[in-house]
Formats: structure tokens, C-alpha cells, sequence
């Protein structure tokens, strides 16, 4: 019996150490420190982005780490929720702890008080006064109540206490602000993705990870319409709608239904003269058959539409499934002729290029292309390039490479080109390629030159005649063996250049001539190659007997020939030319239905009325004790304040000095 009653009194002592532990400010101080960090590192990294792009900025060591952690979903991350629950439960004990003494200090005069304490007080007086204990005492209680104080009289054994105290709703402040803090954790947490959380344990939601249509999407993706709290995002092209949003989760995301139809009638974006985007809104219509007709709407940045609690908002835009008109030239062919395509964004089509297989993926499309200048060191020198067309071309293997390539050709040195950005992965830089344009501003004239390069007929007879011309200059035509190796040389030379640019006939150099022979004769195999080139560039040019050829076109041979050394890295059978488009725009709309909103709401109007009763409505007491000495009265004057105690000092003097008048001034009395 003995030992079962001390055992009671253990478990009870623990959880009574427990409940009071719960309810510290420092556990209070230590939850609110650990969430203001994890807001920090919420705020600065971006939150809900796809995993690649996570992946791409941290590398793999990193991504690992901060998945593990959470922190690319910081709010909805299990150990953020567990500490706002916590500081909800630590909250709720301190207000439950405190509160009933708070309430009780809101009314309690203090007439408890000796006079003992109020001689020891900072702020004390004494006086005396020409009147009897009775008289006084009226004097200074009307006189503390015209000032805005509660008053108490209370005998005091032959002597009288006067108690009044100002402010006593200060104390009310302390009980809202605690309150308000537990209203919005518990808001902030019925609007969390805990729920969602819950249901994938329990196995009856799964996180889609493929790149599904709409419809083939499962059902154990897709959430139903509900009270459940969500922000998701959707993209509607002109004149299309839709009746869902995605909701980004960790690598995947699932599909909520929501319970009426957006149309995008139309888009409409405004630019600033340089090109970029000033401005962009949507008009809506909303399709609900609770509706007697469809719901029209504007929206723009910060201006959304609220209907049935669900906030839309105007987030993004992009492109809808554009008609784009390209044109593939050719680049390593001479029977090839250029072809013109039909496609649309996002579509993928299968092409064969010659002996190439390759998946055509059109990504993007921009009317506009406001970027730094890739030909300028100054990364503040902007131009907008026009429009392009973002596509990448994928190899049966599966990688892939991506390209941007500008419609319009751009200056550069005086002189017109037409650029084509690749690059390998979206962690890189692109790499430019810079086609010269012909005086009619096209790719003909590259072609043309292109197309003689890669004609054996064309550089076996311009190999003949720079033969000839080298072997007359040294007086050596009758060396047929000679005259044989100069020939397959020079075609040699222009065939390596064709495949492999200057860097294979640079390799070539290096592995057939001797290191003792290599320093005098590289240069004259490159003085060959760049003759055989321009042989075969002017030979087709159809220049008149005594035509003279001019610096311009000097300068295009040049850039050529840069061009296509550069095509082995390229990566692309063919240079892909946008001629023309059909823009359809698509606007990026985020959705949110936040049931809490309206406790988070009232937990903030609670936390300003709390501030506000807190920081200016100080509490502040006054106590007078009255003793009568031979028909007169000694008053002990003693206060306290709860807040400011500087500005306290000359309130107290103010009132004593009104206390001091009235109580010695007969007359006015």
C-alpha cells in the first residue's frame, strides 16, 4: 500500500515537471529562435522547385543532404510542423498556467498591502495635511478618480488605505499575445501539407514522378475536392481551360481537382521599349454550375480573383504550343537540300538527317530575348537578339543536346550573323556558333559554300589547279609522283577539315610529320588548306574575268571558314532556321485555398490589440496611507508602474503634486 502511494506520487511529480517545463520561457524563446531560422533558410532558398534544378545548383553530396533535411519544402517539412505544434503545446500551458492570476491582476487593487512595503517602495512620499483622516481621504480618492484611476478604501486598523490602480487591461495584452501566438501556429498548421503527409503513410495517395497527360495521371495521384489547404500552380494556353492544379511535391506531384472550370480567354502582356516584360494579365472566365452564368475576371500581378475561398492568382506566362516554321540546312552533305517543317512547342517529332536518327524536342519559343551580349566582356550590355526557339535534339542513345537558335541575324564587328546557342546540360553556359549572313541577309551563301566543300567533284578540280599553279611554280611538272601526292594531299586536307575542323588537321599534323620537321612545315599544310579553301569559296562566286574581289566578301570567306571549324562541335546534322511563327501565349496561374487563413486572421488581430495593450496602456498603482495625528492627517503616498520607469518618475511627481494641493489646500477642499 506504501509503496503503490509513493510510486502515484512519482509519476505525478514527473508529469508535473513535465507540464511546468512545457510551459518556460526558455523552451518558448528556443522553439520561436528555431523557427525564425528555418524561415530564414525557407526565405533564402527557394522552395518547391523541380529536384533537377536542386540538383544542378548543389551537385549530388549536397542535394542529398538538404533532401534529407527538407529544406526545399521548409514549411511542410515534418521537423518544422513538430516544432510549431510544440510551441503550440508550450503556449497553451504558459496561458493556462498564467492566465487565471493575469485575469485576477486585471481587477485586484492591492489593498493588502503594509505600510511597511509602501515605505520601502522607489517611488514613496510623505506629508501632512490639515484635515481629519475622513476629509482626506475623500480628497484623495476623487482626485485619483478624476485622473482615471479605480479606487478602494480599506480600513486599516484605526487607518485608512487608499488603493487605485490605471491600465489593468495591460495585463489582458500578455494573455492576447500568448493567444494569438497559439491561434496562428494552429492556422499555420491546419493550412500545412501535414494532411497530405499523412494519407501518403497510410498509403492512400502515391507522389507521380512521370511525366504523365492529364488523363493517364492514376487516381491515387489525384486529390478530390475538398476543405484540405493547397497552393498549386497551372498553365493555361489562350482559349484552352482547365479544371485542376499541380501540386509540387519533393520529385514528383500530385493533381488536385478543383471544384469549377478556368478559361483563358485571353492574354495580354505589356514591354518596355528595350523588350522586357512591364506588365501581363488574364482574362478569365469561370465555369461553375453553381453559377447562373460564367464569371468574368481581370487579373493581373497582386490583383487576384477569390471565388469559393480559392485565391487566383496571375504568377507567370509562357509559351502555349506556338506554330513554328523552321528550316533544316543541311551541314554535312552535298545532296541534301534545305527543308521546311511544320512543328509546334513541346511537340517531338522523329527526323533522319542523312544516316542520323535524332528525336527533334521544340522547348520554348520567345518573341523576345533580352540577354547579356555574348560578343561584349561588359555583362551589364544587354540586346534583345529578337526571337528564337529553344529545341533539343536527343540521340537514340538518350542524351541530348540542347540549342537556341535566333531568327533574326545580329551584328557583330559590323558585319551579320546568324547565332546558335548549345550546350549540354542546363548547368552550362551556351556556346555560340556564328553563321555569317550573304548581302540579302540569308544562309545561302554560307550553304552555297558548304555545300562546294563537301562536293569531291568541286575540290578534286580546285586541288588540280593549285596543283598545277605550285608544281609551275616549281618547275616541276614532269614529277607525276610528286604531282600524285600533292593531289591527295590537298584533297586530304579539305576532307579533314570538312569532318573534324582545324583540330583534326592540326592531330594529323602532329602524328605524321616528324618533331624535327613539324615547326617548318604545319604552316605550309595550313597555307594549303586555307588556299584550297578560298579556291573553292571564289570559284563559285561567278566573279567577271576582271572582277576584283572586294573586303567584304574577303571577310565572309573568313567568318565561313571560323563557322565551320566550329561545326564538328556543334552536335547537329543540320542548322535549324526559324522563318516563321504563330505565337499562342499561355499564362501561368497559381492556385491556393487556404481554409486557415481567416484563423491566422484573427490570431494577428489578436497579436496587434495584445501589442497594442502591452507597449501603451501601462499598468500603474498607487497606494495613499492615511494616519490622523491630533485632528490632522499623515498620508504615505507610494506607486509602482509596470512599464517605462523614467517616464514613470515624473508621472509620479505630477500626481503627487495634485495629491499634495488638494490634500492641503482647505479652501479647495
Amino acid at each position: 500500500m506504501s509503496q503503490h502511494q509513493d510510486s502515484s506520487v512519482s509519476h505525478r511529480s514527473l508529469a508535473w515537471r513535465v507540464f511546468h517545463f512545457l510551459g518556460t520561457m526558455e523552451l518558448a524563446i528556443t522553439l520561436l529562435i528555431t523557427l525564425a531560422i528555418a524561415s530564414i533558410i525557407g526565405t533564402v532558398l527557394q522552395q518547391n522547385q523541380p529536384y533537377p534544378d536542386y540538383l544542378i545548383k548543389f551537385g549530388p553530396y549536397w542535394f542529398d543532404v538538404f533532401e534529407k533535411l527538407g529544406l526545399y519544402d521548409v514549411y511542410s517539412a515534418i521537423w518544422f510542423l513538430a516544432i510549431l505544434a510544440l510551441l503550440v503545446i508550450s503556449t497553451s500551458v504558459c496561458v493556462i498556467r498564467h492566465a487565471p492570476s493575469m485575469f485576477k491582476d486585471i481587477f485586484n487593487l492591492r489593498t493588502n498591502v503594509q505600510l511597511k512595503s509602501l515605505r520601502s517602495m522607489h517611488h514613496r512620499s510623505e506629508w501632512e495635511a490639515p484635515h481629519t483622516q475622513t476629509q482626506t481621504v475623500e480628497y484623495l480618492q476623487s482626485t485619483l478618480a478624476s485622473n482615471g484611476y479605480r479606487t478602494r478604501i480599506t480600513d486599516k486598523n484605526g487607518s485608512t488605505l487608499v488603493s487605485a490602480m490605471r491600465g489593468g487591461m495591460n495585463r489582458l495584452g500578455y494573455i492576447l499575445t500568448h493567444v494569438a501566438i497559439i491561434v496562428i501556429c494552429v492556422g499555420g498548421l491546419f493550412d500545412s501539407s501535414l494532411p497530405l503527409k499523412l494519407a501518403e503513410w497510410q498509403g492512400r495517395i502515391h507522389v507521380e514522378t512521370r511525366n504523365l497527360p492529364l488523363p493517364q495521371i492514376p487516381k491515387e495521384s489525384r486529390l478530390p475536392v475538398g476543405p484540405q489547404a493547397f497552393r498549386g500552380s497551372v498553365s493555361i494556353p489562350e482559349g484552352r481551360a482547365a479544371s485542376v492544379a499541380y501540386l509540387a511535391m519533393r520529385d514528383g506531384y500530385l493533381v488536385q481537382n478543383l471544384p469549377f472550370t478556368i478559361e483563358v480567354k485571353q492574354f495580354r502582356i505589356e514591354h518596355y521599349p528595350t523588350g522586357q516584360p512591364k506588365s501581363f494579365e488574364s482574362d478569365l472566365v469561370i465555369h461553375d454550375s453553381d453559377l447562373k452564368k460564367p464569371l468574368e475576371a481581370t487579373i493581373a500581378v497582386n490583383h487576384p480573383l477569390i471565388y469559393k475561398g480559392y485565391a487566383i492568382y496571375q504568377a507567370s506566362f509562357g509559351d502555349g504550343g506556338s506554330e513554328l516554321t523552321l528550316k533544316a540546312w543541311p551541314l554535312f552533305s552535298d545532296k541534301g537540300e534545305p527543308v521546311s517543317l511544320q512543328t509546334k512547342v513541346f511537340e517531338t517529332q522523329q527526323m533522319l538527317w542523312g544516316d542520323k536518327e535524332m528525336q527533334l524536342e521544340i522547348t520554348d519559343f520567345r518573341p523576345f530575348n533580352i540577354n547579356p551580349d555574348p560578343t561584349e566582356d561588359n555583362p551589364q550590355h544587354v540586346r534583345n537578339f529578337g526571337p528564337s526557339v529553344g529545341f533539343k535534339l536527343r540521340a537514340p542513345t538518350g542524351e541530348a543536346l540542347e540549342y537556341q537558335n535566333y531568327m533574326n541575324p545580329v551584328e557583330r564587328d559590323g558585319r551579320y550573323f546568324y547565332l546558335s546557342g548549345v550546350r549540354s546540360s542546363p548547368a552550362e553556359e551556351f556556346a555560340y556558333l556564328y553563321i555569317p549572313a550573304d548581302d540579302d541577309d540569308s544562309l545561302e551563301g554560307f550553304y552555297h559554300f558548304l555545300k562546294r566543300l563537301h562536293d569531291k567533284t568541286v575540290v578534286k578540280q580546285a586541288a588540280e589547279e593549285m596543283k598545277q599553279a605550285t608544281l609551275a611554280s616549281l618547275q616541276s611538272t614532269n614529277d607525276d609522283a610528286l604531282s600524285q601526292s600533292l593531289q591527295k594531299t590537298l584533297e586530304t586536307l579539305v576532307e579533314m577539315f570538312n569532318r573534324g575542323g582545324f583540330g583534326e588537321v592540326s592531330d594529323f599534323i602532329e602524328k605524321t610529320l616528324p618533331e624535327s620537321e613539324r615547326d617548318t612545315l604545319a604552316p605550309a599544310y595550313l597555307a594549303m588548306l586555307r588556299e584550297m579553301l578560298g579556291r573553292i569559296y571564289f570559284s563559285g562566286l561567278d566573279l567577271q574575268k576582271n572582277e576584283t574581289v572586294d573586303q567584304s566578301q574577303i571577310l565572309f570567306l573568313q567568318d565561313s571558314i571560323d563557322a565551320i571549324g566550329s561545326l564538328p562541335r556543334y552536335g547537329s546534322p543540320v542548322f535549324l532556321q526559324l522563318t516563321d511563327y504563330h505565337q499562342i501565349q499561355s499564362t501561368g496561374l497559381q492556385i491556393a485555398h487556404a481554409p486557415g487563413k481567416s484563423i491566422v486572421y484573427l490570431g494577428c488581430a489578436f497579436l496587434i490589440a495584445g501589442v497594442f495593450l502591452l507597449f501603451y496602456l501601462p499598468q500603474r498603482r498607487f497606494w495613499a496611507w492615511v494616519i490622523e495625528k491630533d485632528g490632522k492627517s499623515q498620508i504615505y503616498l507610494a506607486g509602482m508602474n509596470n512599464r517605462n520607469p523614467r517616464e514613470f518618475d515624473s508621472y509620479f511627481e505630477d500626481i503627487k503634486a495634485k495629491l499634495q494641493s488638494v490634500s492641503r489646500n482647505s479652501d479647495e477642499a
